[in-house]
């Protein structure tokens, strides 16, 4: 049943701008990497040289957190507001389907978009390096999970606000809870590990990025699954 509901949500956004953020944010990334090492080329070669690869993997990683949790909270207000916009909750609940699956539907309709993003990051991280002459001994295993590590560990965000989306007809609260997110990521690093917008940057005081993995994921469940209590017990207008 969640299958049919997520078909249909494919349908709905297939003209929709969320496609263009999905493509916005690796572009964008590599955008500002490629004017980096373009104003900067020579400087950091040298500064780099006996590890251009991880220092360019380095200088994405801290771009990546930001960039993921604004685009989730943009994603998951663009999703909510189709049916918002349309005033078809009550039609749409009131089809043989349960409000697990349409809610259900709609996170793994992030979580596939997210997916497509990052997939589309990693074949520009290694094409940018490769263009910049970093070498050909690509790092893949890590850019695999400077790809995908981040994106886990932001479950978390993407159900909180998912829930705060769908459940709020004004986007604004939303929107600001997602904008803020981002934002004191960029002064997470001194927060304690368990803050929620921490863990994309995933550092801990273990010093092990597969921590951060876990724990995203795990509270990610928790919050989805409080989520989709609240969801399915909701009056709906």
């Amino acid at each position: 049943m969640m299958f049919r509901v997520l078909a249909a949500d494919f349908l709905k956004i297939r003209r929709k701008a969320i496609w263009f953020l999905i493509f916005l944010g690796p572009i964008g990334v590599i955008a500002l990497q490629a004017a980096n090492y373009g104003l900067r080329y020579d400087y950091l070669m040298e500064k780099y040289a006996a590890n251009p690869w991880g220092a360019f993997l380095g200088n994405i990683q801290f771009l990546l957190p930001v960039t993921i949790l604004l685009g989730i909270a943009i994603m998951a207000s663009m999703v909510a507001s189709i049916e918002h916009q349309m005033n078809s909750w009550k039609q749409l609940l009131a089809l043989p389907i349960t409000r697990t699956a349409v809610f259900s539907a709609k996170f793994t309709l992030c979580v596939l978009m997210l997916f497509v993003s990052c997939t589309l990051l990693g074949i520009g991280i290694v094409g940018l390096g490769l263009g910049l002459k970093l070498g050909t001994d690509v790092p893949l295993g890590n850019i695999l999970k400077l790809s995908f590590y981040p994106m886990i560990a932001a479950f978390p965000a993407l159900a909180l606000q998912l829930w705060l989306s769908v459940t709020m007809r004004n986007q604004a609260l939303p929107l600001t809870v997602g904008i803020l997110g981002g934002v004191l990521s960029l002064y997470a690093v001194k927060m304690p590990d368990w803050f929620l917008w921490k863990l994309p940057l995933l550092m801990n005081e273990a010093g092990k990025p597969e921590y951060s993995v876990f724990a995203g994921l795990a509270v990610g469940i928790v919050i989805f699954a409080i989520g989709l209590l609240h969801f399915t017990r909701r009056d709906v207008n």
